[in-house]
């Protein structure tokens, strides 16, 4: 890379899929990070010489364990080459996964890597209002399990207390750090971490209920080399690092504008999206909506509907291409043909969109749901992604950087993130 070796890149994240990466990197430059998220490892050349953040994005989430640390572990070893000085595994605010992994498994290979102890854990966002108390998960003011959130296609996450969880998943016992210590400030934190590597813990889940709680378990964490959060933990680390001198010349970018037709691809099933999709056809989108069976069943025939039907609509006005179901539907849809497959077909039809839509003059996408996401960036063949301005909170706007010709204006939204209008205003964001 371009970046001064002997300065060193002052924080860097291995996320465990690419909208949550741009949640992160998108964090990172609202505290002050010259920050670049990545497609997989860069190459040679690709970024510019004052970055101060990298975020590797990966679509490890719901692969299985083995290769999810595999890929986690280079991602890291190219970190670690580029002289990071911290290392988070950046992970959903859900904590989405399963009791095979892939949290705890990657946890385990990047906290040998790094050489750390016993790493913080923590995925709390008071902003989208997901909030640890006690080593439960909270989404508002209901546990995990009670609210719709458990409802992940791939993941779905019935179990709300943390240490439990990464318990099963991990090479050791989990400890806690919990809200009284973190009121305490930074110090009793390090002082809580310390003390449960000494009883043998593999990991310690931290609680966090406000912004301030986050940037007290980043202080704490950016004194050692490793750890596993959300975007708060991040901005935390980032913040202290800011306070250190270690870093903070960087900047949201300022992106250019991009004309042209708009086009929405939702791939996610969360309430949230399915409430955006509502609301943006309520607005005058015009919209398709695709039947989820069919397009496992069908997928070409699929296809070709949509070409139809696009060509059909105004050639300049925005148009939404959904996928997303309730989850009953979704249900029915994988005990037919199976979750992987229901997914990979979903996924892989949303990417062909894509790439018909860019090679037909469309300059702007808005793209709902994590795995879609994935699918959409690595079927377009993006390298990279320059941070632009926040829509909404662990969203930002963005701007393709390597690996495709023409500009290309991309939002990649996980489901459960913006307000009912968000479509309409992603798409305005990248005018």
């Amino acid at each position: 890379m371009a970046q001064d070796e002997s300065a060193g890149l002052a924080l860097g994240a291995v996320a465990d899929d690419y909208t949550g990466a741009t949640d992160l990197a998108n964090s990172l430059a609202r505290q002050g990070l010259k920050t670049i998220q990545t497609i997989g490892i860069p190459r040679e050349g690709l970024l510019p010489d004052d970055v101060e953040a990298v975020v590797v994005a990966l679509k490890s989430r719901s692969i299985p364990a083995a290769d999810a640390v595999a890929r986690s572990r280079a991602a890291h070893d190219w970190l670690s080459a580029s002289g990071c000085g911290h290392v988070l595994f950046k992970i959903c605010s859900t904590f989405d996964s399963t009791d095979a992994g892939n949290i705890g498994p990657v946890t385990d290979a990047l906290r040998v890597a790094t050489g750390a102890d016993t790493p913080i854990v923590c995925p709390a966002f008071p902003g989208a209002a997901r909030t640890v108390y006690l080593g439960h998960l909270f989404v508002g003011d209901r546990l995990l399990s009670e609210s719709p959130l458990r409802h992940h296609p791939l993941n779905p996450m019935h179990d709300p207390d943390l240490v439990r969880v990464l318990a099963r998943q991990s090479a050791g016992d989990i400890g806690l750090i919990p809200y009284a210590t973190v009121e305490q400030g930074a110090n009793a934190v390090a002082e809580a971490r310390a003390a449960l590597a000494r009883e043998g813990k593999v990991a310690a889940i931290a609680d966090a209920l406000t912004d301030r709680h986050l940037e007290i378990l980043g202080e704490a964490a950016a004194r050692t080399p490793f750890s596993t959060g959300g975007s708060g933990l991040g901005a935390g680390i980032a913040a202290a690092l800011v306070r250190q001198g270690r870093a903070g010349q960087g900047k949201s970018e300022t992106l250019p504008a991009i004309g042209g037709r708009g086009v929405i691809l939702s791939g996610s099933c969360s309430v949230a999206t399915l409430d955006q999709i509502d609301r943006a056809e309520e607005a005058g989108i015009a919209t398709m909506r695709l039947d989820p069976m069919q397009i496992v069943a069908e997928p070409d025939a699929t296809f070709k509907a949509i070409i139809g039907w696009i060509a059909q609509q105004d050639g300049e006005a925005p148009v939404l291409i959904a996928a997303s179901a309730p989850p009953d539907v979704v249900a029915s849809v994988q005990e037919r043909f199976g979750r992987e497959a229901a997914g990979h077909a979903i996924e892989g039809l949303l990417a062909r969109c894509a790439k018909y839509f860019v090679e037909t003059g469309v300059r702007r996408l808005v793209i709902a749901g994590g795995e879609t996401s994935g699918a959409v960036a690595d079927a377009l063949g993006i390298e990279a992604l320059l941070i632009g301005p926040e829509i909404a909170p662990g969203v930002p706007a963005t701007h393709a950087l390597g690996g495709i010709a023409v500009p290309l204006g991309l939002v990649l939204k996980s489901g459960n993130f913006g307000g009912p209008d968000f479509f309409a205003k992603a798409l305005s964001v990248l005018e």
